[in-house]
């Protein structure tokens, strides 16, 4: 039993060691020194950086909701919380809603809507 778990413990530490290798081996790269030839660029404005990177897509989410907002504001619809009320819509059906279905005429009839046998 103490075989197989010293084999599991060992193969684990390999696995381990190997990948924290090609970790420190896949940055080695990253702390090599600008080529020949390249220019050697100068050091950006932290201000600048936030103008760019924050105030852009802040400004675009600004404009953006004013283009869908302005519309309905100047045809004088509500923004509220719970969303607008709207009135019931039946889509083909009498205009006058349900006081315009007849009635039944007697048990067998079928008109008057639906209804639900067990």
């Amino acid at each position: 039993m103490t075989t197989k778990l010293a084999r599991r413990a060992r193969r684990t530490a390999v696995v381990l060691l190997v990948g924290v290798a090609l970790v420190v081996a896949a940055g080695g790269p990253a702390g090599a020194d600008v080529p020949e030839g390249w220019s050697n660029p100068s050091a950006v404005d932290p201000w600048e950086a936030v103008l760019v990177l924050a105030g852009i897509p802040i400004l675009l989410f600004l404009v953006i909701t004013a283009l869908v907002v302005i519309p309905g504001v100047i045809k004088g619809e509500r923004f509220t919380p719970g969303g607008q009320a709207t009135e019931d819509q039946w889509f083909g059906g009498p205009s006058k809603g349900t006081t315009a279905l007849p009635a039944p005429d007697n048990d067998e009839s079928k008109a008057g809507g639906a209804s639900g046998r067990w």
